[in-house]
């Protein structure tokens, strides 16, 4: 490993031009310490905001606009569980928390105006509130409900390379906005150099690469939580032949009004033996369990991974099963490449994947789980015979092709059966037709691949849908059609067609398709058109209606969606997962028809690695490494992503004094009790 050159024995910050800051310190505990210094200065409003609402007071903060969320939370329990974690953790993570959470609190206090006033009361931050954002991000935002996120990842092994090197791709897909930023930062200890992304406000890295091993996370197939549906009876609930009776606990949430004065809101919070109740009739009540919440060492795991030089120095941290979900992909300079359908995986009393999408009797022990699978049972792949992995958020099946994994060498639970329980089917079959047209990547090949926007739904309906017109069309339909003919079926700034189908395939109705997706033909079903004439009538309405708003039905992409960070503004590529995109862009309408759409999720942070010595790696973070007011960094890296470029990472001392902007020197942390 190339050892990190310290200009100085005190911990410090490089920034460079894009806003990433190369922290560089002798010790674990320095580095936690500027980790911690960094985020506040490049997201500081955003972290109080965030660690206000895990405390379960946003209300108390900022009104009533919070109340709802600080319900949820007092009702999960996450600020006293937060607590308990911290009692928990190792004498190393909890020294390195409070340096974390110093750092922070130390650029606040020598910055005072660099936070605005609504979330200073907020400060100052302690250890409890950084465990209980990891708490509410991870499992209630990413086990419960992870709906709202997606990514792509490949492993290559050195077979498949051009170079002869392994390569990885990690390519996420989050909401642009709160908890699901990311923020890019380099880590430099003498024995460690460690690049990538950390959600903002958590003090580890979730995503990233060393000198010797890189790894990406997709959010999987996994079903971590379960509905308890409860009888209730006088006195509690029915409990094998018994009345259980609830646990219940009374809190006094206070709301901000608008003269500044404090309410109080009472809160009464149930819980059973399954979980907290959520949802509560006259006669029945939903209870919630979740996994992994008694699992207080998640950063011990991801420092484990991000300082692994092996794979199975990697797997010995995944051992540790204290993330609860996430498949990982994996690329090393020993040429291994490996995947994992991670998680805590609840030991359940039967039934397939789709039995325990719905609610579980909660009237007996015989269907509450208490024990996870361990690590050994869990779905794995590596250094298949075909010399690539691929994830876009499917099954552990198709991580590979041919398959080296049988779903019935696993619980019927464990995931779905097939690509039908993949979150974008059409994504995963144009990665899988993406990895597969060429022999050999290069490391820009790989990146260029990244971007790539052809659209997979209109590889399988456009020409049903031409072929579908009357002999004589009126006019506006014939020109809809003509316009999707000459579509590139692309999703790119300059493609004339994209925003005519991506509004048409919006407003068909469900089961669109004639042929469902079909085993025996995986990655060309669904296809065809179910009902052409209700084709053809939408296709005439969405004209209609563009026309109206629009002006024309040939409008560019770029000029229909586009992508807007702060003042900053780039015309829109990609397109949303659900059209077979592998470049992710989710956006909404405007305000008013006829304005542009909006960008609001998908590409976040990019990570393009060959595994050669030294390292290469192209990088981006679309959005930008900043959100304070002010900040020259928010958006400054939407034009690479319009232009479908990643920039170099910069890792080593010499490159990254060339593009230095500034640097801060920091006081050692004082030393810990």
């Amino acid at each position: 490993m190339n050892a990190p050159v310290f200009s100085t024995s005190s911990p410090e910050i490089l920034w460079d031009t894009w806003g990433v800051p190369h922290i560089y310190s002798q010790t674990r505990t320095e580095l936690g310490h500027g980790f911690g210094y960094a985020q506040m200065q490049s997201h500081g409003n955003l972290i109080l905001r965030l660690y206000g609402q895990a405390r379960g007071r946003g209300a108390e903060y900022w009104g009533e606009d919070y109340l709802a969320g600080d319900r949820l939370t007092h009702t999960m329990g996450i600020p006293a569980r937060a607590q308990a974690w911290e009692a928990d953790q190792t004498p190393k993570m909890r020294d390195y928390l409070t340096a974390f959470v110093a750092g922070m609190n130390t650029y606040a206090t020598e910055h005072p105006d660099a936070i605005s006033p609504q979330y200073r009361p907020v400060l100052p931050v302690t250890v409890t509130d950084v465990l209980a954002h990891l708490n509410r991000a991870i499992h209630f935002h990413f086990v419960v409900g992870p709906s709202v996120a997606g990514s792509n990842g490949w492993a290559i092994a050195p077979s498949r390379s051009e170079s002869g090197h392994s390569l990885l791709l990690s390519n996420t897909h989050l909401p642009w906005g709160g908890l699901f930023l990311w923020y890019e930062a380099d880590l430099h200890l003498p024995d460690l150099n460690l690049y990538g992304a950390a959600l903002v406000g958590m003090p580890m890295l979730a995503v990233g690469f060393n000198d010797h091993l890189g790894w990406t996370a997709t959010v999987n197939t996994y079903k971590g939580w379960t509905d308890y549906d409860l009888s209730l009876a006088t006195g509690g609930y029915r409990w094998d032949d018994a009345i259980q009776p609830f646990d219940a606990e009374d809190i006094i949430l206070k709301v901000k009004q608008a003269d500044g004065t404090l309410r109080d809101e009472p809160l009464t919070v149930e819980r059973s033996r399954h979980g907290p109740i959520i949802q509560k009739t006259e006669n029945r009540a939903t209870a919630l369990r979740v996994a992994g919440l008694e699992k207080a060492r998640m950063l011990d795991q991801l420092w484990a991974m991000g300082t692994a030089g092996d794979r199975a120095e990697f797997e010995a941290a995944l051992a540790q099963q204290q993330l609860p979900m996430f498949n990982f992909l994996t690329a090393d300079r020993n040429g291994e490449i490996f995947y994992i359908f991670n998680g805590l995986v609840p030991v359940r009393d039967g039934g397939n994947w789709r039995d325990h999408q719905q609610p579980q009797p909660g009237n007996t022990a015989a269907t509450l789980w208490t024990d996870y699978h361990p690590y050994a049972d869990l779905p794995k792949v590596a250094n298949p015979a075909n010399g690539w992995l691929q994830n876009t958020n499917d099954p552990p099946w198709t991580t590979t092709i041919p398959a080296t994994l049988d779903p019935e060498d696993f619980p019927a639970y464990i995931a779905p059966p097939d690509l039908t329980g993949a979150f974008n089917l059409l994504r995963t079959q144009r990665s899988l037709h993406l990895i597969q047209s060429q022999d050999r990547w290069s490391l820009a090949e790989l990146a260029q691949a990244k971007f790539s926007t052809r659209i997979e739904l209109g590889d399988r309906l456009v020409d049903a849908l031409i072929a579908a017109l009357p002999t004589d069309p009126d006019p506006l339909l014939q020109t809809a059609a003509t316009v999707l003919q000459g579509w590139d079926h692309h999703a790119n700034a300059d493609s004339r067609g994209m925003a005519l189908f991506a509004q048409w395939w919006a407003a068909m109705p469900p089961d669109a398709f004639a042929v469902p997706w079909d085993a025996a033909q995986p990655l060309t079903t669904p296809a065809g058109l179910a009902d052409p004439a209700t084709a053809l009538a939408t296709l005439r309405d969405v004209a209609q209606a563009m026309q109206s708003h629009w002006g024309r039905l040939d409008v560019p992409w770029g000029e229909f969606m586009q992508l807007r960070v702060g003042d900053r503004v780039q015309p829109g590529r990609g397109a949303a997962g659900a059209v077979g995109s592998f470049a992710v862009i989710d956006s909404i309408p405007g305000s008013q028809p006829g304005e542009p759409w909006r960008a609001v999720g998908g590409d976040s942070f990019i990570a393009a690695v060959e595994f050669s010595d030294p390292v290469r790696a192209l990088v981006l973070n679309p959005y930008g490494n900043a959100t304070q007011p002010n900040s020259p960094h928010r958006g400054d890296q939407l034009a690479h992503y319009h232009h479908g470029k990643l920039r170099e990472a910069w890792r080593d001392r010499p490159t990254i004094e060339a593009h230095l902007a500034r640097r801060t020197v920091l006081d050692s942390p004082s030393p810990m009790p």
